[in-house]
């Protein structure tokens, strides 16, 4: 069987091939088939470098997914397994409209395309987002049910549930077999700040775990629906494992997360590493990003998501364990 991640530069593109390759099964569409191939798909190549050694099992596609040459390969390599995680992230898509346009709509119209020539439909994960929904400004960052209707208010919220409309009707053409996740904000992300509106919710955590002042854009009172990125992971590996009559013809999936104010963020990282850590962030409004996230959910209902099998965190002070684990990072700085 073979797999083809695409962003697979990406943080959570790399975590999901270690998983894939801790273990040689996997279960697809309900049947559990053996790994025989894993394609890592990204724009720029030195961004798979560190995954050249991992396994003889990887192999990469370099190059823009709008390209012919590149989807020509795609479909010559025809894997049962596509996992679409290559995006632009919010706050990039909203200052750049035709570049988001083309990386978060129209590579997953391309890549649909490329799957309808495949000789047998693959399982198709679409990473989507929270950032489909919109919370009325009168009330704010509200709870709602993942019934609720998308009202995305930015080009990113946008472009996903346009997205995944495209998966829902390739699914329904028979073209692939469509599972579409509304991801909670990821935290605790590794790495350096990106151009993601959501990206101060591990940056707050991260670069004070590390001694390093941290920007807060936003109020404290600002309540945020997380998932870590191992929860991010294990939903992707349950998708693709949901037999597709499961999904009843609605393929888009609102994962369950931890609701949390930002306030509540910052008390658990000063019980775990101590005050000084958490007088490291500085609250430095951004209109911008406040007025993008403040108008997502701080809580979402996610019970069709739970009857699937689909599992939340079970609390931040875990994440936040969690990260400092697999990072590498000290137990404390307590002071």
């Amino acid at each position: 069987m073979k797999i083809l991640i695409t962003g697979a530069g990406g943080f959570l593109g790399k975590k999901l091939i270690h998983q894939l390759l801790a273990g040689p099964q996997l279960s697809v569409n309900g049947t559990s088939l053996e790994i025989s191939e894993i394609y890592a798909a990204d724009l720029h190549v030195d961004v798979l470098d560190e995954l050249r050694l991992l396994s003889e099992k990887i192999n990469f596609v370099v190059g823009d997914l709008s390209e012919a040459s590149v989807l020509e390969t795609v479909q010559k390599i025809q894997p049962e397994v596509v996992v679409h995680l290559a995006a632009v992230v919010s706050s990039a898509a909203e200052q750049d409209f035709d570049l988001g346009l083309s990386v978060n709509l129209h590579v997953t119209e391309n890549l649909i395309k490329c799957c309808r020539q495949f000789q047998v439909p693959p399982v198709f994960i679409f990473s989507s987002s929270l950032a489909v929904f919109g919370c009325d400004d009168e009330r704010g960052n509200q709870v709602i049910n993942d019934d609720h209707l998308p009202s995305p208010r930015s080009s990113y919220g946008t472009q996903k549930v346009m997205g995944e409309y495209l998966v829902g009707d390739a699914t329904r053409k028979g073209f692939v077999l469509g599972r579409s996740l509304r991801f909670p904000t990821i935290s605790i992300r590794p790495g350096k700040p990106n151009k993601a509106a959501s990206s101060f919710a591990s940056g707050i955590i991260r670069e004070p775990l590390s001694g390093n002042t941290a920007i807060l854009p936003v109020s404290r009172g600002l309540r945020l629906f997380l998932a870590s990125p191992v929860a991010a992971i294990n939903a992707i590996i349950h998708a693709i494992a949901l037999p597709q009559e499961h999904l009843g013809g609605q393929t888009t999936i609102t994962l369950p997360g931890l609701s949390i104010s930002v306030d509540e963020m910052i008390k658990s990282l000063s019980k775990i590493a101590g005050p000084k850590a958490a007088a490291l962030i500085q609250d430095v409004p951004d209109a911008q990003i406040q007025a993008i996230v403040a108008t997502w959910p701080s809580e979402i209902i996610t019970s069709r998501a739970l009857a699937l099998g689909f599992k939340a965190d079970d609390n931040f002070e875990e994440l936040v364990h969690s990260y400092m684990k697999d990072n590498n990072v000290a137990k404390s700085t307590k002071a």
